[in-house]
């Protein structure tokens, strides 16, 4: 028992580092005006996007006890804030797991 899971810790390790290694040597040759980067920067709004869509649509556990106008208007001071810090994605997501966190 101990092994297996010695060994899945490891082939899980192995298969994030070797991705992450791969794009970042695959990065040094994509300028920041790229399309692929542009590609990939907006892959990552799609997926925070979906991940907050889920939180607040389909909630699980406590945070499904609090309404949908608090659920909404967390997201809508995220998006100010969002908009206001001049599209800094971290201090909108920061914000929004806050609030969320203070369900619990």
């Amino acid at each position: 028992m101990a092994i297996n899971i010695f060994l899945a810790i490891l082939v899980t390790s192995l298969a994030t580092f070797l991705s992450r290694f791969l794009g970042f040597i695959s990065s040094v040759k994509i300028k920041e005006t790229s399309k692929l980067f542009r590609w990939f920067n907006c892959l990552a709004y799609s997926t925070s996007a979906a991940v907050i869509a889920r939180t607040v649509i389909f909630p699980v556990g406590v945070l499904s006890d609090a309404s949908y106008l608090s659920r909404f208007a967390v997201v809508v001071l995220s998006l100010i804030i969002f908009f206001i810090s001049k599209k800094k994605l971290c201090l909108s997501i920061y914000f929004f797991s806050n609030c969320y966190g203070s369900f619990e």
